[in-house]
């Protein structure tokens, strides 16, 4: 029996706000590798794991926040159904990118300042490098569509 993809939203990367290894991505980063690559085509990992798919990112976007994503977790594949329990359970609500950095500098004594970032994945994760970087439910669909 099939069972309801999972609708959730949130911010995979929060512009101007260091991250545990002192990295900060700065506005306008993911640009170029969003317009390159479309936003729908990231695909959903669960714990930055090769081949684990959860689900498919519907919507990748920069606004004034950071990255923006909307997607669904799929719990008719084996990471997705994975995902949707922990979810259930209130055990994981976090989310972090897989990237490339293209552009950068070096920022004090830690971290790098992001200017470009080709972004590969976004992965739902229990622990982002990013505190902020969180998911929230918004529901469930009949359908893979948003």
């Amino acid at each position: 029996m099939n069972k309801a993809p999972v609708l959730i939203e949130g911010y995979a990367s929060i512009f101007g706000q260091p991250d545990l290894a002192g990295d900060i991505v700065r506005a306008g980063a993911f640009a170029k590798s969003l317009q390159r690559q479309g936003g729908a085509n990231i695909p959903m990992l669960l714990q930055h794991k090769g081949g684990k798919i959860a689900g498919q990112w519907t919507r990748i976007h920069e606004d004034g926040k950071g990255l923006f994503v909307r997607g669904l977790i799929n719990p008719n594949l084996p990471a997705g159904r994975m995902a949707t329990k922990l979810v259930e359970n209130n055990l994981l609500d976090g989310l972090s990118i897989g990237f490339i950095a293209g552009g950068w500098r070096p920022d004090g004594v830690s971290g790098r300042r992001l200017n470009t970032v080709e972004l590969r994945e976004v992965s739902l994760v229990t622990t982002p490098m990013a505190p902020k970087a969180r998911f929230h439910v918004i529901g469930a669909h009949a359908k893979l569509a948003a």
